[in-house]
């Protein structure tokens, strides 16, 4: 693998990371804003914007945008988080030049009133339709819980009521103060060739305006609190536990990632072996989420009403042994986390995903080797010495039950 980086004169950094033998190529482009960046008036604006770049731009309807990308038998999408907002495409590599020019135009969505007024609906349809997804439900919930008042807990969608009441107008102004060049990577993986990349990113992207983007990174402090939420028509219920984890950023990142699949990876773990495994519960998990500047560790489980008390105290007591793990647990949980990085590693898009996000956050490659081996190198006692610092301790309990 060889990896390139460059910054055009407008801000834009290029990055790129080729292997000559991939029969893919991924293109994407990464921009550092999500719903933490929203003040409460414009929630889910960045969600609803994700949207509204596939419906039209100057040079293309949102009918051609579409055309065009079956036309290289693309494989597009984009998503949004409460961090980024991700575009991306695999091709074949004898289409590159085609998918430069579409996703890059793509980004200059001109946002017609009748394309916004419509997909406001499917917006409005979607945030019903995840209403009715109970861990999605406890999911958003808990985050802002846990929280309260930071940015990192603020919902992706928003409410119906904050996307019903955004007006196109709104929508321009958080555009031009969130899609600066600066506050964007354009990223390629796979088979391609550099300086072409570089060539027909300047010539499509090198006008583009540059302005300030500024993202606040706030101490968080983890909120304590215990709540139920009620919810008509359950078959069966939910709870959601979090504590302090590392963030992107961490020297320890790598290290709550393999402690987490330890306690509540899906399969093999201790919340697999004392919840799944026995039939308590009909899903069991616990994950590091790393985040810009915080993070949260995740414990999450289902289970049948009359079994709910007992399952959150078995969750919550592995959480709390997080210390109790024996040199087999760890190297078992090391070769599962190295052996799913590296499978990924021969997908272009995965690739795209995993530079482009480290970029984000860090403003630096990791070659996969690299990661691997600081993965390989964890030790028990380097464990213990992040327990010291993020505990894996929950502060926020919060249950999904049905109406009695």
């Amino acid at each position: 693998m060889m990896f390139y980086q460059k910054n055009l004169s407008n801000g834009l950094t290029l990055i790129g990371e080729s292997r000559d033998e991939a029969l893919g190529t991924a293109l994407g482009f990464f921009v550092r804003t999500g719903a933490r960046d929203e003040t409460p008036e414009i929630s889910g604006i960045s969600h609803f914007l994700e949207h509204m770049m596939f419906k039209g731009t100057k040079k293309r309807t949102a009918l051609e945008l579409t055309y065009d990308f079956g036309k290289l038998g693309a494989q597009a999408n984009a998503y949004t988080t409460e961090e980024n907002t991700v575009y991306y495409m695999t091709i074949l590599p004898e289409y590159f030049a085609d998918g430069i020019d579409i996703i890059c135009d793509m980004l200059r969505s001109t946002f017609i009133q009748p394309e916004f007024d419509m997909e406001k609906k499917v917006i409005l349809e979607e945030i019903a339709l995840y209403q009715d997804k109970p861990h999605y439900v406890l999911y958003e919930k808990a985050l802002n819980s846990f929280f309260g008042q930071h940015p990192a807990g603020n919902s992706v969608l928003g409410t119906s009521v904050s996307v019903n009441n955004i007006t196109r107008e709104q929508m321009l102004t958080y555009f031009q103060s969130r899609y600066s060049p600066s506050n964007m990577v354009f990223g390629v993986a796979g088979c391609f060739d550099w300086d072409n990349f570089c060539q027909k990113a300047e010539e499509y992207c090198g006008s583009w305006k540059n302005y300030q983007a500024q993202r606040e990174l706030s101490k968080h402090t983890p909120q304590v609190s215990q709540s139920i939420i009620k919810k008509k028509d359950l078959q069966l219920s939910h709870v959601c536990l979090l504590a302090s984890s590392p963030s992107a950023q961490h020297k320890y990142k790598y290290h709550a990632q393999v402690l987490a699949m330890i306690l509540g990876d899906v399969t093999g773990s201790k919340a697999y072996w004392q919840l799944v495994d026995t039939g308590l519960a009909d899903e069991a998990s616990i994950d590091a989420n790393e985040m810009d500047g915080t993070g949260c560790v995740m414990g999450y489980a289902s289970t049948e009403p009359k079994n709910l008390d007992k399952v959150t105290e078995i969750l919550k007591n592995i959480m709390l042994s997080a210390r109790d793990f024996s040199d087999a647990d760890l190297e078992r949980a090391k070769t599962k986390l190295k052996t799913r990085i590296a499978l990924s590693g021969e997908n272009s898009t995965r690739r795209l995903m995993a530079i482009g996000t480290k970029w984000i956050y860090n403003q630096k490659y990791e070659a996969l080797d690299h990661e691997l081996a600081v993965i390989g190198n964890i030790t028990k006692s380097d464990i213990l010495d992040m327990l010291s610092e993020f505990d894996f301790i929950p502060t926020t309990e919060m249950r999904l039950v049905g109406e009695s």
